[in-house]
């Protein structure tokens, strides 16, 4: 098939070129002839001439005029060695033409490195033209088309002239096989044809059965984006011969109006549920929109309050999807009361911080009081006029909790030093602790011998023994740890013996702790106390509020569920018998203040 091609095979690039040349040389015997009769000056003028026309000039003309150029001058040797006048002259004429002749050179070679450039250059040209020909005949593409873009390949490799003479017969094998290869392709293409026609008939026959499966698929849904898949596949799929083509079409789009009603019938069934849902979510809207902020007065009332928006949160996230042209205005709806409520809790949060801001300045300048009173030596007044702010301190609401601690500590270590110093300023104090020492270990030998006792008024004489203990004031306060040491481990040991409560023993370990904190002076450490006992139950009262507000988002409806509410009920009522415990602690020392 190869003498189909409109192609002819490139002679020798150099050998024209060579024929070029020898063709633009004039005859050896007329170019001497002439040249014979040319001075030096005459030369040097005809070669400036070669030079500056063309780097293309001739070789064997150059070299004629450089051949008859020494002739003269080395007939002239010896004449110009004599005399010394005139060899200046002739050193120059030398030197101008060693001068063309090496400008001829120059041009020459740049005129030869230009060529070799257009040579590579067209090299690259016909590689990437074989390169497009043999992607033509590996191609799937439409065979009218492959062809015109085959004859484009053709006209373009007859432009492209010379190349690297070392390439040529390589290039043109290639071009060679490369568009055989293509003339086979034109023989076979017709049987490819029909070959593809047959399998894209049982490709679209067997998605004409898959579409047919889905019209009694369970899941509508899935069905539906299922159908929209094989569409694409249907349209990928090539062509079938045309006497199958209506009967083909003709059956998958029968199938596919099947599954596309199921479709549309079970979106006519979800638009009543969107109507529901619709109602549903408007009444809580309605609902939300009814609360007075107004009567919202404290931070209990906001909180009581922040639980039941929550809960309707809760229901509206229970509640489906309105209609798509409803569901983004009911939400804006619901957004904006729900956002209305919360903005307006932040506002009067913002308000409640002020106050605490407030309390905190007043606290402070009770600490400034303080201070001003710890180093008097005014003991009576100066202790009156300490319990007093003491109790302007009780008075006193609530501060930030990050500051609350720093500024207690802040008053109280002024209270304590004054107190402490009024301490060591009573010497007399010194005697009574330590009668109330030996008064204290008389009580401890009572207790460890309650053993002994048969009378069955153990537990009654252990209680009598311990508020003895109690009524007992201050000892020296190196004893004061071992001392109490030892009580309790004695009490302790008698609790154990009779079996008595925990809870019990906790109480009346504080009630040792109350009395020895507000016996004496020391009125600032009950005081202290106090304030700690009321932290701690505030802490504890926002603790029990936020696993309230949690519990009411569990779902019991499992197992897990089931598990987590009451491992959060055991919690919860854990830390209201602590808060009630706490409760009997502040009584206590309020009774003792």
């Amino acid at each position: 098939m190869s003498d189909t091609l409109d192609t002819i095979l490139p002679e020798n690039n150099d050998k024209q070129e060579e024929a070029t040349t020898i063709a633009a040389v004039p005859a050896a015997d007329e170019t001497e002839k002439g040249i014979d009769k040319l001075s030096k000056e005459e030369i040097l003028a005809k070669l400036t001439g070669l030079v500056e026309a063309s780097a293309d000039t001739v070789r064997g003309e150059v070299d004629a005029l450089k051949a008859a150029f020494y002739k003269i001058h080395h007939s002239e040797a010896e004449e110009l060695k004599k005399a010394a006048t005139g060899e200046g002259e002739e050193d120059k004429l030398e030197a101008r033409l060693k001068e063309l002749l090496a400008t001829y050179k120059a041009k020459r070679a740049a005129a030869h490195a230009e060529e070799e450039q257009i040579r590579q250059a067209n090299y690259a040209l016909k590689l990437q033209l074989i390169e497009r020909l043999k992607s033509l005949a590996e191609s799937q593409e439409d065979f009218n088309k492959l062809y015109n873009e085959f004859k484009d390949i053709q006209q373009r490799w007859k432009e492209i002239k010379q190349v690297p003479q070392e390439y040529v017969n390589d290039l043109w094998r290639d071009y060679q096989l490369n568009s055989e290869k293509f003339y086979d392709i034109i023989k076979i293409n017709n049987d490819f044809r029909d070959y593809d026609f047959k399998k894209n008939l049982e490709t679209k026959t067997l998605l004409c059965e898959t579409v047919e499966k889905l019209g009694s698929e369970p899941d509508i849904i899935s069905s539906f984006h299922q159908l929209q898949k094989l569409h694409q596949q249907w349209r990928e799929s090539g062509p079938v011969a045309r006497e199958f083509r209506e009967e083909i079409w003709a059956r998958f789009k029968d199938a596919s109006t099947v599954v596309n009603k199921r479709y549309q019938d079970h979106f006519e069934l979800l638009k009543g549920k969107e109507e529901e849902n619709l109602n549903e979510k408007t009444a809580l809207c309605e609902v939300l929109e009814a609360i007075d902020l107004t009567l919202l007065k404290t931070f209990k009332d906001w909180e009581e309050k922040t639980k039941e928006v929550i809960a309707l949160q809760a229901q509206w996230k229970a509640i489906g999807f309105a209609s798509r042209k409803a569901n983004g205005k009911i939400f804006e709806r619901f957004r904006a009361v729900c956002d209305n409520f919360f903005d307006r809790k932040s506002e009067f949060s913002h308000t409640l911080k002020e106050q605490m801001g407030k309390n905190l300045e007043l606290k402070k300048a009770l600490c400034e009081q303080a201070e001003a009173l710890k180093d008097s030596t005014d003991w009576k007044t100066s202790a009156d006029k300490l319990i007093n702010l003491q109790k302007e301190w009780k008075k006193i609401g609530t501060v930030g909790r990050r500051q609350s601690d720093a500024v207690w500590e802040r008053f109280i270590a002024a209270c304590d030093y004054f107190f402490e110093q009024k301490n060591l300023n009573q010497s007399s104090q010194k005697e009574t602790e330590q009668a109330n020492l030996a008064a204290k270990r008389e009580l401890i030998d009572k207790i460890n011998k309650l053993e002994e006792d048969t009378s069955g008024q153990t537990l009654s004489l252990l209680r009598a023994y311990m508020n003895e203990w109690n009524n007992t004031g201050f000892v020296p306060f190196r004893e004061k740890d071992k001392i109490y040491k030892e009580y309790r481990e004695a009490a302790d040991k008698q609790f154990d013996r009779l079996k008595v409560d925990k809870a019990d023993r906790r109480m009346q370990s504080y009630r040792d702790r109350v009395s020895d904190l507000s016996s004496g002076d020391g009125k600032g450490k009950i005081y202290n106390e106090r304030e700690r006992m009321m932290r701690i139950y505030e802490r504890m009262k926002g603790e029990l509020q936020t696993y309230e507000n949690n519990i009411g988002f569990l779902s019991i409806s499992s197992k897990s569920g089931n598990s987590l509410l009451k491992d959060m009920e055991h919690k919860m009522e854990k830390i209201r018998e602590e808060m009630e415990v706490i409760v009997k602690k502040i009584k206590l020392i309020d009774e003792t203040i």
